[in-house]
């Protein structure tokens, strides 16, 4: 059921907050054990702010799934990593998620995705596997894997992700539910364990359009504790949703329908982008010329950022710690070494490796150049169209195991998603049908819908006719 459908059941007594949390407990009872989307749950705890519940906020008495990079206060936040997956327990809660209970929701369980938020699969979680529920012989996408797979399995009414490469839209799109990345400074990052910094963002994976549009809502807006935030107003993100796209331009961009797209993926978000000519939508041809140069680009800048960022993960303040070292260095060594993946070890090496001296310029700072460069092919393509439409992956939800040793095979699957998170702009998934897989399985499709920076108002707009 939608939130709203549950917000009016709970207003007219029909439902209570506790019968959800239970009714939810339930499912993931019976569900969880195949699908693996969940690390923790706190079911007393949930039970204690469902009997407080204030059903009349906007999201009273709803329990919304959080990924576990987004601290909740007395709950683990693990990360999907052997770091912190011993003794940690986060002592305040998230920006977000203080949002969230201002709103009356209540955050109940904890989400597996790949360690520290470092892949396409959640295969690099150090703590379990989780499947697409479509088809458990696949993966859900990643990192936020599963939060979008708690959603599509039904175990979650509604989950909070974080996208830095398309970490939100791309689980959407293979698992067929809602996912949106916000405009970069829309929604604070306060509490979110950074990964990349200039390029993280927290968003809602919901069943519908207008259960994203209620998220958002509740946890957008200014927030001082995070020198990003942008101290704009909030617009109410329902208010257009049902005005349609009559008279808007919406772009195609040529170089995002290019060779490397699977032709079922392809033909499916070319009848979703008819759907909404049909609706009077003009769609034109455009360009984003340094498209080609995104994937470089990101995995220059984003390893870097998380160099930078994993270094407070030293064995000392927090988190695992290697029994008798030797001495200091080998404390930092063993610890770092016994708590990290291999991926995550990987993507250090290689953030490291371009901000050293020496390659500094060479490589950072020329991928930092880049990045303006495509900032700018968004911002004259916005100049002519209202919106973007594209693919939010290559191909369908690849089987589990395969490519898992292919790094960058699993780089080049985000292709489409990442340069919204080098720009800063806001991009939803929206399902555009499924695609029938070698063994007989349904495989869900997303239309990636980009739109400019705080647009995320004209964004769900458009997002709704096209699910509609």
């Amino acid at each position: 059921m939608s939130l709203l459908s549950l917000r009016a059941q709970l207003r007219d007594g029909s439902l209570t907050p506790a019968a959800l949390i239970d009714d939810l407990a339930g499912k993931i009872a019976a569900t969880d054990g195949d699908v693996g989307a969940y690390l923790s749950y706190d079911l007393a705890a949930a039970r204690a702010e469902a009997a407080a519940a204030d059903i009349s906020l906007p999201l009273g008495g709803i329990p919304i799934a959080i990924k576990d990079n987004i601290n909740v206060l007395g709950q683990p936040c693990t990360c999907g990593s052997r770091f912190l997956s011993e003794n940690y327990t986060s002592p305040y809660d998230a920006t977000v998620i203080r949002k969230l209970r201002a709103a009356g929701a209540i955050p109940f369980g904890r989400l597996n995705m790949d360690e520290f938020a470092m892949g396409s699969a959640t295969e690099n979680s150090a703590l379990q596997t989780t499947r697409n529920p479509r088809d458990l012989t696949r993966i859900p996408g990643g990192s936020s894997g599963g939060s979008a797979a708690s959603v599509a399995a039904g175990s979650a009414l509604a989950a909070l992700g974080s996208d830095t490469g398309g970490s939100i839209r791309q689980p959407a799109s293979h698992c067929g539910v809602v996912g949106l990345k916000p405009s970069y400074g829309r929604v604070s990052r306060y509490g979110l364990v950074a990964f990349a910094s200039s390029l993280d963002q927290i968003g809602p994976l919901t069943h519908t359009v207008e259960d994203a549009a209620l998220v958002l809502q509740a946890i957008a807006g200014h927030d001082p504790l995070d020198s990003t935030s942008l101290d704009l107003p909030v617009p109410d993100y329902t208010a257009e949703l049902n005005d349609g796209v009559k008279g808007l331009k919406l772009g195609l961009p040529k170089e995002y329908f290019g060779d490397g797209i699977d032709p079922a993926v392809r033909a499916k978000v070319m009848a979703a982008v008819e759907k909404l000519a049909a609706q009077g939508a003009e769609i034109v041809e455009i360009s984003l010329p340094h498209t080609e140069y995104a994937v470089a680009t990101y995995y220059v800048i984003a390893p870097a950022e998380a160099s930078s960022n994993l270094s407070r993960f030293d064995g000392i303040r927090y988190g695992h710690r290697a029994a008798n070292p030797g001495d200091l260095m080998e404390l930092y060594r063993r610890s770092r070494e016994e708590g990290f993946g291999p991926e995550v070890k990987r993507r250090i090496i290689l953030g490291t490796y371009v901000l050293s001296s020496g390659y500094y310029d060479a490589y950072y700072t020329k991928a930092q150049k880049v990045r303006t460069l495509i900032r700018r092919d968004f911002e004259q393509a916005f100049e002519k169209v209202d919106a973007i439409l594209s693919p939010v992956a290559p191909a369908p939800a690849r089987k589990l195991g395969e490519f898992s040793d292919d790094p960058l095979h699993e780089y080049l699957s985000d292709i489409f998603t990442i340069a919204a998170n080098l720009a800063g702009n806001c991009a939803i998934s929206v399902p555009a049908g499924t695609v029938t897989s070698d063994t007989g399985s349904e495989l869900p499709v997303g239309l990636q819908i980009l739109g400019p920076h705080f647009g995320e108002a004209k964004l769900l707009r458009i997002a709704r006719a096209a699910e509609g």
